[in-house]
Formats: C-alpha cells, structure tokens, sequence
C-alpha cells in the first residue's frame, strides 16, 4: 500500500502511515472529493473512529515496522538471518540424534537455564521439578520474545527470539530419545544408566508414556524445525519492509 500523502509503500494492513503518521481512514483522496488531506465532518456531525479489532492489534504488534530504519542496524539484522538461515538448513539436513554436533555452544547457552528451572521449580515437587529442566530452557526465549515484541517494539529480535525456542526443542529432542536407552552423557560425566536415570526418564516413567519416547523425541525436533521456519519468515517479512524504509531514508539524506 502506498500512503497518499507522503508516497510510502508500506504493509496494506496498517491504519496508519508509518512513516508521516496519517490516518487512511480519515483520509479523502481525489476520488472522494476532497483535497487529500484529512476531511472534516460535517458541522455538528459526530467524529466516529475507524474500528479496531483484536486482529488490527496483533497485525500491528507483529509487523510494526519504524519509519526511519538505520542502515547499519538493517545490514546486522540481515546479517543474523543469513547466520539462522544457514543453521536452520543444517538442522534439516542433520538426524535427530546428532542434531548436537550443528551447534554444540548454543547447547552450553541453554545448559544454565535448564539447571535454574530445576531449581526455580523444585517446591513444586518432584515430577515438576524433573519437568523443571526442560520448563525452564523454554521458557527463556519466549520471555525474550515477549520482552522485546511488546515494551521494547523490537519485532527482529523477536523472531530471533522464536528461532531459538524452536532451537531450544530441538535441542531437548535426542534427551527424549535418550529415556530408554540412557547412554547420553550428563552433566557430572556419567550417563542415566550410572544414576538414578534422567529427567526425561522419569518424566515419561511417571507418565507411564516411556516406550513413546522416540516419538515424542521425533515431535519436539520437528516442533522445533516448524518454529525456526515461522521465525524466518516473520523476519523475512520485517526484512522486506525494513528495506522499502531503509531506501527512503537514504534517498532523503
């Protein structure tokens, strides 16, 4: 959509430009009759405000773009999607069971919040505070992706926020696997078979859902894959728009 008044293209599920801030629905171009500026009610005449419905705001929250997007800001957002794209394919290409070998530091920045949700969840009682580990390395990103969606209106950093939940359920799926068999190695050295098993091992024995573990491990990965291609294509979306601003602002300087 472009703005009548200022001539920037835009998404066409905005109410308002975002670049010179008008309002299309209080807005009567030539077609209508009037001059292209705001039209005035008739004298006496109610003011009735364009509706708004729940879809309008989350259209809104989602893929809020700035009207004036720095160039270098833009060419390190891409730079981070090109970085998510590239490791997206190789989580594609890789099995399961040796998704760990794509990108084993992500596993030592998810490692501290498991072991605090353990610790944050274990007043809970014993089956949460198993469940705690896995609770609490989800549970960082969607904080990241709702801190940085709503106060900060940094919609880029949320989708790479949602990449790495998806990557965070990747990253649980080969421990699922694991119930059965309990040869991974853990944290203090020693695989599930030398302790009292692992979370995922009681998790699913509690459940009475242990002979489903590679099914559910098979589900989370692939849960994880949905989510990484979602959140690229949410950025990807940003990204578009981010340029058609980046170009404006560029031929104004």
């Amino acid at each position: 959509m472009i703005c009548p008044k200022c001539r920037f293209e835009q998404p066409g599920g905005n109410r308002e430009c975002v670049k010179c801030g008008l309002i299309f629905a209080r807005y009567t171009g030539p077609a209508g009759g009037g001059t292209g500026e705001k039209s005035a009610p008739p004298s006496g005449a109610p003011v009735r405000e364009p509706e708004f419905s729940f879809f309008d705001w989350l259209r809104e929250l989602l893929f809020h773009v700035d009207p004036d997007v720095y160039v270098f800001y833009f060419a390190g957002r891409v730079l981070l999607y090109v970085v998510l794209l590239i490791y997206c394919i190789k989580y594609f290409l890789t099995p399961m069971v040796k998704c760990y070998q794509v990108m084993p530091f992500m596993h030592l920045v998810n490692l501290p919040f498991h072991e605090a949700g353990h610790i944050i969840f274990m007043p809970f009682g014993r089956f949460i505070m198993f469940l705690g580990g896995t609770l609490g390395q989800l549970l960082m990103p969607l904080v990241c992706l709702f801190a940085l969606l709503i106060p900060a209106r940094n919609n880029f950093g949320a989708t790479a926020s949602l990449w790495w939940l998806g990557q965070n359920f990747i990253d649980i799926a080969p421990y699922i696997n694991d119930a059965r068999e309990r040869r991974l190695i853990l944290l203090g050295g020693v695989t599930g078979r030398e302790t009292e098993g692992h979370d995922w091992e009681n998790i699913l024995r509690t459940l009475g859902w242990l002979r489903h573990d590679h099914f559910l491990a098979n589900l989370a990965y692939a849960l994880g894959l949905v989510l990484m291609v979602a959140a690229l294509a949410w950025g990807a979306y940003l990204l578009y728009w981010e340029y058609k601003s980046v170009r404006e602002y560029v031929r104004e300087i």
